[in-house]
């Protein structure tokens, strides 16, 4: 691992790297964000899951330099935008892709069922943005192309990279520096098992709820299905799905193949007969497992 500073702090942990870098999202002040009593918990579960996050981070694994191929991927774990999958869906992936020779960075973004928030909606859409400019902005120190960042995100962690990818340029928060002058466009995409759509009966429901509140606000369903969100510049997209996920329908994916193929965006989809929700990288599944190098090889057809 590399020692990368400004802006970061590094921690050693056990059981999940020799070294992980911790970079810090915001400055002092962090918008969108009021004083509570409200505190971050992580919770030691199977999966390793992070609750009312209140200073959103990037936890960041770099792969040797020899092995560099310079992609980097920013992942965004799900858990229904009311806690943070981070072990299974995040640094679980990022050490499968550092291994891989690609940058992987795992963001704990804000969710929006906290009452530390001022406007739930656009939340996890401010740090997405914030997140990808401060990689971006440190690409020279990183080691990483600038214009071959992209990011990942499961399941409602896809509806945040969506959100990214198809509103990149939606202001949604004041600058706070000069690396909010850099563009929060993703190079390309993978969604896995992805909220996409806010419509019934389509949508999954407890993430619509947490992030749109309870009721049938369709304005705000408009904007927050992001197949209606999809124009020719949303970057190249790689989606992976399963036909007997319960959790969150298979037409997500569907409807934002569709949508891309319509604006004649770069994409290609995996669809698997089964496999369920929730499976991460697949490593105990046999017919799923190989998702992840599918995923590479398409990176690297992209570049």
């Amino acid at each position: 691992m590399k020692s990368i500073a400004p802006y970061l702090l590094l921690v050693f942990s056990m059981g999940l790297h020799a070294q992980d870098t911790i970079i810090q999202l915001w400055n002092d002040k962090i918008p969108n964000q009021l004083e509570s009593t409200e505190k971050e918990r992580r919770v030691k579960t199977d999966y390793s899951a992070v609750f009312n996050v209140q200073n959103p981070t990037i936890e960041g694994y770099l792969p040797s330099g020899r092995s560099a191929t310079g992609e980097a991927v920013l992942i965004f774990p799900g858990g229904s935008y009311r806690e943070l999958v981070i072990g299974w869906e995040g640094l679980d992936v990022a050490k499968a892709l550092s291994a891989k020779g690609i940058a992987a960075f795992v963001v704990k973004y804000r969710l929006p069922i906290s009452t530390s928030l001022v406007e739930q909606q656009n939340v996890p859409l401010q740090d997405a943005q914030r997140a990808i400019r401060v990689i971006r902005g440190k690409a020279d120190e990183f080691g990483i192309n600038p214009d071959k960042i992209g990011i990942m995100g499961f399941s409602a962690g896809g509806h945040a990279a969506s959100s990214l990818g198809t509103r990149f340029s939606k202001k949604v928060y004041l600058p706070v520096d000069e690396l909010d002058t850099v563009s929060a466009k993703p190079s390309f995409m993978a969604l896995v098992y992805p909220v996409i759509t806010m419509k019934k009966p389509l949508t999954h429901l407890g993430s619509r709820t947490a992030l749109l509140g309870e009721g049938d606000n369709e304005k705000l369903v408009q904007e927050f299905s992001n197949e209606l969100n999809v124009t020719e510049n949303t970057p190249p997209t790689f989606l992976i799905h399963s036909v007997d996920d319960d959790i969150v329908p298979v037409e997500n994916t569907l409807l934002f193949f569709n949508a891309l193929k319509m604006q004649k965006v770069p994409v290609e989809m995996h669809i698997y007969p089964f496999g369920g929700h929730g499976y991460a990288i697949g490593r105990k599944n046999d017919h799923l497992k190989g998702w992840l190098d599918d995923f590479i090889k398409w990176l690297y057809d992209c570049f």
